[in-house]
């Protein structure tokens, strides 16, 4: 007997939903059949990391996604409903009124819902538990990657699930606001964004072990859009993108590439969301400095992108 849950993810640059049916095997472990996917780019995160709140036309912007996301609930008949807020949220003042938006929203469905903040720790192994459930367990350890707008968690684990976490407070929204401001960013602020990154990553390399990995998963928005740039795909197809092997001389050349071009080149690639022309420099500048690290640290070779992650990870912990 299956039931049908949503969740809900909602980051510092998008809010994705997930609507899926539920089934249990013999041994009492969760199976997810997708119903619908669906994500939209609404920047919540306009300006937190400078003014340290939530703008309100970024909330109407995630609101509006919201509602209709809610219709889909309905129209769909979900029993139970789940949405998380990660980073944006965690570090904005007004985070009140988001709230009380997401109750007035996912009320409409399931009566009582409403939105909650995760920690870092927990974002990380949501994200873990989404990424590496259709990997061979000969593969692990994972060092599970999920590069947002806001933060970027670190998380090493197996198929016994996570041993080491961190949330470092750095994403490609975040990067790009403080950093690379030109259009394209000069030598000057690409190296300033690297600086920034590997400030931050360290923190994270610190705390988690990253050189026991046999295997780095990347997962979220950055890491499946440098994919399908990489594979050279006239348009995004998330069924070609999932589980995408790319060496790190493959990942450094997409994020080059990248991070040379202006806003217009980066428009014109045809995988490439609208909502991630301006912040995709960023995030690769990023995935570069983890692929330098993880190669040091781990003599890890390559990089395997997966669709699936926090999003999956949110709609296993309801069952």
């Amino acid at each position: 007997m299956s039931e049908r849950i949503a969740a809900v993810d909602c980051g510092t640059n998008s809010i994705r939903l997930l609507i899926a049916d539920v089934t249990h095997d013999e041994a009492g472990a969760a199976h997810l059949t997708d119903v619908h996917r669906e994500m939209r780019i609404v920047r919540l995160g306009q300006g937190v990391d400078a003014n340290g709140s939530l703008h309100p036309e970024a909330i109407e912007r995630t609101r509006v996604a919201l509602h209709d996301y809610v219709d889909l609930m309905l129209q769909h008949e979900v029993s139970r409903v789940r949405m998380v807020a990660t980073s944006a949220t965690r570090d904005a003042s007004n985070r009140e009124d988001f709230f009380t938006m997401t109750a007035t929203e996912l009320g409409r469905a399931v009566p009582g819902a409403q939105a909650e903040v995760i920690t870092g720790d927990e974002e990380a192994r949501l994200s873990f538990s989404g990424a590496v459930g259709e990997l061979s367990a000969a593969e692990g350890p994972f060092v599970v990657v999920d590069l947002g707008g806001g933060s970027t968690e670190v998380v090493l684990g197996d198929s016994s699930g996570v041993q080491s976490a961190y949330s470092a407070d750095i994403g490609c929204v975040r990067i790009t606001e403080r950093c690379l401001r030109s259009n394209p960013p000069t030598r000057e602020e690409v190296a300033a964004g690297r600086f920034f990154a590997s400030e931050r990553l360290a923190q994270a390399f610190g705390v988690v072990p990253v050189e026991r990995a046999r295997t780095w998963v990347g997962v979220a928005g950055t890491m499946t859009t440098l994919a399908a740039i990489a594979l050279d795909l006239p348009e995004y197809d998330s069924e070609k993108v999932h589980l995408t092997h790319l060496s790190l001389d493959e990942v450094r050349k997409v994020c080059d590439r990248l991070i040379a071009m202006d806003h217009d080149q980066r428009a014109a690639l045809g995988p490439m969301h609208p909502g991630r022309v301006d912040v995709i420099g960023g995030g690769a500048v990023i995935t570069e400095v983890l692929a330098d690290e993880l190669a040091r640290r781990a003599g890890i070779t390559e990089l395997i992108v997966s669709e699936h992650d926090i999003l999956d990870g949110i709609a296993l912990s309801i069952a």
